[in-house]
């Protein structure tokens, strides 16, 4: 950089001219996880003070475009993923929004679920179920954990297939069981201890927990709690004046 670069003396603030500058070196020049140049760069490119910096790099970081990590300096935050409310796998899903997809196994079993689970999936009173626990990535940065309970009786064998892959694709093309229907809550929460070291958050980061059931030819084959990082991801939804929405919540899974 060189001193062509210093801000002139105008109406507009520095810390203003600064912030638009940054801002878009933040969005069109660096990636998320990128870092910034320091404080005493910024001031050596730009002739300014370290108030001035300070201030402009306050404000992009309030507004969420730059993250602070103490002792290493400041960089481009990683940008929430935004989902429309549908029925998706997760790794449809990512990929949709230009993001790799992939997926670390932490629990498979066939094992008698809790009560909450026998109901939501119609089983028997011993009926068996398998339990899959997934942490789900994007671009190789935690995004989720999803703790699933599949119904043994029609996905027999499901815990000797792939199950780092997409799990809606393997119910459609192994067992011809389609997901075609779901019904979910959304809310917001903490992390807790497990949680959070699984995403790579604080205990008391915010989470996005869901908690769905999803159907196939009229029969409930998953129920599923998912915790989504609350700075990765949001969802979106459509509104209109037509009155309330009939049709089940719908969301990414699988």
């Amino acid at each position: 950089m060189t001193e062509s670069l210093h801000l002139a003396n105008s109406v507009v603030p520095k810390h203003q001219q600064l912030r638009t500058i940054l801002a878009e070196l933040a969005t069109t020049h660096l990636r998320p996880g990128d870092m910034l140049p320091s404080e005493r760069q910024l001031c050596a490119d730009y002739g300014v003070s370290r108030i001035t910096v300070r201030e402009a790099v306050g404000q992009l970081v309030s507004d969420g475009l730059l993250v602070r990590t103490q002792g290493k300096g400041t960089f481009v935050a990683h940008r929430p993923a935004r989902s429309s409310l549908h029925i998706a796998s997760f790794h449809e899903d990512m990929r949709r929004m230009g993001m790799e997809p992939s997926t670390v196994v932490l629990t498979a079993a066939r094992v008698t679920p809790p009560a909450p689970t026998v109901e939501r999936l119609r089983l028997p009173p011993q009926g068996a179920a398998y339990h899959v626990r997934r942490l789900r990535l994007a671009d190789r940065v935690p995004m989720s954990v999803d703790d699933a309970w599949y119904s043994a009786e029609l996905l027999p064998g499901l815990d000797r297939l792939d199950l780092q892959a997409s799990l809606y694709d393997t119910l459609a093309r192994h067992y011809g069981r389609p997901i075609d229907h779901a019904e979910q809550t959304v809310s917001a929460g903490l992390a807790g201890e497990e949680i959070g070291r699984l995403l790579g958050i604080p205990a008391s980061g915010p989470v996005l927990r869901f908690d769905r059931v999803s159907y196939s030819r009229g029969d409930a084959v998953e129920h599923a709690r998912s915790w989504y990082r609350a700075d990765r991801y949001e969802l979106f939804m459509s509104l209109d004046t037509s009155g309330p929405v009939s049709e089940p919540v719908r969301g990414v899974a699988g």
